[in-house]
């Protein structure tokens, strides 16, 4: 996970540290990286893309992607399509209509409009990210939903004010296993008012995962305090 070291971002030294957290039961859904402090250079952006890292050898997105962002990239909802990568880890939801997992967006769809699947700009394309592989791991709903949605959003709210972000999020895997244990994601505003670094706990309430395979048990003993 070799950072590039012209816009920083997150440390291999770092990378292993939160491969090795354990969720704690009953414990909160995300942490804070050093002390919320994103470590991601702010006057690195010069040109609108995203940097997608290449899918590593058991076709995981175990490096960062990192985006750097302005006021054109907040997609239209109305846009969005099916999606239908199978990204490492995939299972169907098939727990009594309990959705358990997402395809989970590294970069947002929602924070995307107008870039390619190689990460540049093209005003032609409307859409944010959808099916690409190197964009997408698998992630619980519960992750996905509630807790990665609430820093988009703060993504999002700087963008509209017209601020220039650098996003990076690399879901974290533990050794060769197919599912991430997270997410760490950090962003930073070029003129420094956003700011933050937090690691998101791949785990849904209710459900117990296999991180070798990805596959979920019942375990209503599994609580998350969001």
């Amino acid at each position: 996970t070799k950072a590039n070291k012209a816009y920083g971002g997150l440390s291999d030294a770092d990378y292993k540290k939160l491969a090795n957290l354990n969720f704690k039961n009953g414990g909160k859904a995300f942490t804070e990286v050093n002390h919320n402090q994103s470590t991601l250079v702010k006057n690195s952006w010069k040109v609108n893309r995203v940097i997608y890292s290449n899918l590593d050898s058991l076709n995981r997105t175990s490096r960062p992607n990192t985006a750097f962002l302005e006021k054109r990239n907040v997609a239209n909802d109305s846009l969005r399509v099916r999606q239908f990568v199978e990204p490492a880890g995939w299972h169907y939801n098939r727990r009594n209509g309990t959705q358990i997992y997402n395809r989970g967006h590294l970069i947002a769809y929602s924070v995307s409009a107008g870039i390619d699947q190689s990460g540049n700009y093209d005003p032609r394309n409307q859409s944010g990210d959808q099916n690409n592989p190197k964009n997408l791991f698998t992630q619980s709903a519960f992750s996905n939903q509630k807790i990665q949605t609430i820093f988009e959003a703060k993504v999002r709210k700087a963008l509209r004010q017209n601020k220039r972000v650098i996003y990076q999020a690399t879901a974290i895997f533990r050794g060769n296993e197919l599912m991430a244990r997270g997410v760490n994601l950090q962003a930073v505003s070029t003129d420094g008012t956003l700011n933050f670094n937090v690691y998101l706990y791949n785990v849904q309430p209710g459900y117990e995962f296999n991180y070798n395979n990805g596959r979920a048990k019942v375990n209503h003993q599994i609580q998350v305090n969001e």
